[in-house]
């Protein structure tokens, strides 16, 4: 079979004054096993030399499109990217992130045995850091189906570019909002528009580590006041569609960010940051904050911790994928309980348009 009978899949990579590490990263796309693909770079106004460098690479692959825009933020960059794709399937990944060379080819296979009730595709992500070194980190969970209720009190997918995601239902729900940006309140994006695709859409999971996300001091994610701003304005949404979800169900959904939000600040070596968002996530749910093993995570002194600048070992061992499994099961253990919660209160997800 020829490449181009095969289904085109878009890659959208929204960009901004990423000069550091687009190349790597369209290179991991570029190297996709899978070659029926067009790269959607949108430049959201950057001001350094990431747009010449995009240009260099796509003058080796034409599959690569650059398409500049004004600064409005990664959710109307994103956005963008949707309306310009021609693709079925729509792949996000963001400019300092990076791709194993088989992720989009197990994600097509995947599709193989998709129901038109699967809007997303996710797979397990690794952290690395500046020179692409693997650093303390996972995230990875084997929710699949109906993944509404244990998404909304928790992200499990992790970040923005672990997700292949269905272009019919994109366009249902209506892309990224980039109302956040104005309220000063980016960085639940993503989380926001996987709430409202699982309100319609089951999710699948491919159970390998194929993305490399990045963590960096100075990223969007490591701002904890505007991603509390941020998940406090999607949870408000949510609680306009959905009145029946009581108070304390939003209070483990908060007490579980606040408590990421706490091991940032420990990774960091933000000691203050660390303190405040471990009480934040106190007052939010106090017995589901203190039943979560990141809360023992925590208690620990930062300056013993290592900094995400730092190298570890490359994720093999079997102590390595004993915490994978852990993990993995005491998510799929906590996704249970809230699929019962979610029936006893009488969350109802929306019908599929």
């Amino acid at each position: 079979m020829s490449p181009n009978a095969l289904p085109l899949i878009t890659v959208v990579i929204p960009l901004y004054n990423g000069a550091e590490f687009i190349e790597r990263t369209l290179r991991s796309v570029m190297a996709q096993t899978y070659g029926n693909l067009e790269i959607l770079v949108v430049d959201d106004g950057s001001t350094d030399d990431s747009a010449q460098l995009v240009k260099a690479l796509a003058g080796q692959d034409d599959r690569i499109r650059l398409i500049p825009k004004p600064n409005g933020g990664v959710a109307s960059a994103r956005n963008l990217g949707i309306q310009r794709a021609r693709g079925e399937w729509i792949g996000f990944v963001d400019a300092d992130d990076i791709w194993d060379p088989t992720f989009i080819q197990k994600v097509v296979d995947r599709t193989v045995f998709c129901s038109d009730s699967v809007g997303v595709i996710y797979s397990w992500a690794q952290n690395i850091n500046d020179r692409d070194q693997p650093i303390p980190g996972v995230h990875v969970a084997a929710i699949t189906g109906n993944v509404y209720a244990t998404l909304l009190c928790h992200n499990f997918l992790g970040n923005a570019s672990a997700t292949v995601i269905r272009r019919s239902c994109l366009d249902r729900v209506g892309g990224y909002d980039s109302g956040l940006r104005a309220a000063q309140a980016q960085g639940c994006e993503d989380w926001d528009l996987y709430l409202r695709l699982a309100e319609s859409y089951d999710y699948a999971v491919i159970p390998e580590l194929l993305v490399g996300y990045r963590k960096l001091e100075n990223s969007m994610s490591g701002d904890g006041h505007t991603m509390a701003r941020s998940q406090g304005i999607m949870l408000d949404k949510v609680r306009s569609r959905h009145p029946e979800i009581p108070d304390w169900y939003y209070g483990l959904s908060r007490s579980s960010f606040y408590l990421y939000l706490a091991l940032q600040g420990q990774q960091y070596g933000q000691v203050e940051a660390m303190h405040y968002w471990r009480q934040q996530a106190l007052l939010a749910h106090r017995w589901a904050t203190v039943l979560r093993p990141s809360w023992y995570g925590s208690l620990r002194n930062p300056k013993h911790q290592t900094k995400p600048t730092k190298p570890t070992k490359p994720p093999i061992g079997l102590r390595f994928w004993a915490t994978v499994w852990t993990k993995v099961i005491l998510t799929q253990i906590i996704h249970y309980l809230l699929l019962c919660i979610s029936k006893m209160i009488g969350l109802k997800r929306s019908p599929q348009p």
